[in-house]
């Protein structure tokens, strides 16, 4: 029967990781379609997610099993169905195009505020926390905001800009425990209008804008979780736009996920579910974006931190699920969900993708810069 033939070239694969079909462990894989091996021979990773929310399938830890699979590397051995389109699209297409690039909006971060609030914690920030010291997800957040107004050298009257706002928490921050004044441009209805709620009597201008449309002076600025949003094509004007908005010696601080390799594009699943129009940066991209126009005065990386960062998150929508509109963030929109944070702890967990913050200056400090840990 073919299902028994897929199903022993899937175990074999997946004995390369250490996981079972239907084994005891927590990472074991528990399979209750045989219709499951032939997706995952035949679309790769899109396959085994797509399986996943449709609930051909199940680990007790789901996170556990991924991490194995992406330390095995059998992404690499089972690239999938849509790969060869994806790569062709990326080289010739710019999928991260003034036109495309509300559609991460309207389909990620507009979702619901419902949703991020129950997850993200007492602060709506949605990128890495900090956890040098912190012990709780609200304090690594809290430390995360304060290590960037420490980098970035923020005093009283000074002017600030935010390139992807999100819900407006660092601009509050700021604004509060610095006294600056600020400007924070998203592309996310939603985020736009709660951040306007949030910063209200703050001096923080909140627009719903697109980067390249910036052209006015800034003291300093910064960019937390957006760059990933960007793509290669496009790396050029951004850093392009940060300069021309700075002092000779201002600076900006980059806060991004990065990879190990440079590619053109995003994982099918995570492009078709959860960010539209997607990819990471590695570090050569980035690197040779800023050529010529930057000095670096800082690299930091703290990548591990966002595994622990997921599984707080994990940890709070799990437990937020039964107040969560059932209508709206059905069973399949939670497996969805499940899966995207736990493969997206599985890429930390193997290094396979890092967090950076970098400090920028169009001519760099003049009296040298000493980065804050």
């Amino acid at each position: 029967m073919p299902h028994a033939r897929f199903q022993r070239r899937v175990a074999d694969l997946l004995a390369a990781a250490d996981v079972r079909i239907d084994g005891p462990r927590p990472w074991d894989m528990h399979v209750h379609d045989p219709r499951t091996y032939a997706r995952l021979l035949g679309q790769g990773s899109l396959g085994l997610g797509e399986s996943y929310m449709d609930g051909a399938w199940d680990a007790p830890s789901l996170d556990g099993l991924l991490f194995r699979l992406l330390a095995a590397r059998l992404d690499e051995r089972v690239p999938g169905a849509g790969q060869l389109w994806d790569a062709l699209r990326a080289r010739w297409l710019n999928p991260q195009s003034r036109r495309r690039s509300g559609q991460v909006g309207r389909r990620h971060y507009d979702l619901g505020n419902d949703l991020y609030r129950a997850m993200l914690g007492r602060r709506l920030v949605y990128s890495c926390g900090y956890w040098r010291r912190a012990t709780t997800l609200d304090q690594a957040q809290e430390d995360k905001l304060d290590l960037v107004c420490r980098k970035l050298r923020l005093q009283p009257g000074m002017r600030v800009l935010d390139i992807g706002c999100g819900w407006g928490e660092a601009l509050k921050y700021a604004a509060e425990r610095y006294g600056i004044s600020a400007v924070g441009i998203t592309i996310s209805r939603e985020q736009a209008a709660y951040a306007r709620e949030l910063c209200a009597g703050l001096p923080v201008e909140i627009r719903q804008q697109d980067y390249r449309d910036l052209d006015e002076p800034f003291d300093a600025a910064f960019s937390l979780g957006m760059f990933e949003h960007v793509g290669v094509r496009n790396y050029a004007t951004y850093f392009g736009v940060v300069r021309r908005c700075l002092p000779p010696h201002g600076l900006f601080l980059l806060h991004t996920i990065g990879t190990n390799r440079s590619v053109n594009r995003t994982d099918p699943w995570i492009a078709r579910y959860i960010f539209p129009n997607s990819m990471l940066p590695s570090a050569a991209q980035i690197a040779r974006a800023f050529d010529g126009s930057f000095v670096l005065e800082d690299w930091h990386g703290f990548g591990t931190d966002y595994d622990r960062t997921l599984q707080a998150w994990r940890d709070n929508i799990e437990a937020a699920w039964p107040a969560l509109d059932p209508v709206r963030y059905d069973e399949r929109f939670r497996r969805m969900w499940r899966f995207y944070l736990a493969a997206s702890m599985a890429t930390f967990r193997s290094r396979r993708s890092q967090l950076w913050q970098l400090v920028l200056s169009p001519q760099g400090v003049p009296e040298g810069y000493e980065a804050p840990r």
